[in-house]
């Protein structure tokens, strides 16, 4: 898979299209609310689009960018970007606040819900 591909496999979703995207999903979410002024957000996109790259089609990484989705952000709280969450089963299982590596993130996605 190229960088382009990875790229296409990183999307950005809306409130309306959350539901479907992330609590429907049957494989485990990546959410990462960033901003385009976030340069911790901007520095994150080399990282998700290889994760995503390596993870192909047994995660899905979507983005959430904050001065258009403000509703979304405030229904999960988050107060600093970048900040990742991982859904599994259409519920939030981890969050990370901060740039992160692709190591913590595949970890993270692979291990599974949090009992």
């Amino acid at each position: 898979m190229s960088s382009s591909d990875a790229s296409t496999a990183i999307h950005s979703i809306t409130q309306n299209e959350f539901h479907s995207e992330v609590v429907e999903a049957e494989v485990p979410v990546l959410v990462d609310f960033w901003a385009e002024w976030c340069q911790p957000c901007l520095h994150m996109n080399p990282v998700l689009e290889e994760l995503a790259e390596e993870l192909g089609s047994q995660a899905k990484i979507v983005k959430v960018n904050l001065d258009e989705e403000r509703v979304l952000g405030a229904m999960f709280q988050v107060m600093s970007i970048p900040a990742l969450f991982i859904f599994h089963g259409g519920k939030k299982t981890r969050e990370f606040h901060g740039a992160q590596s692709k190591d913590t993130l595949k970890a993270a996605l692979s291990a599974g819900p949090v009992e």
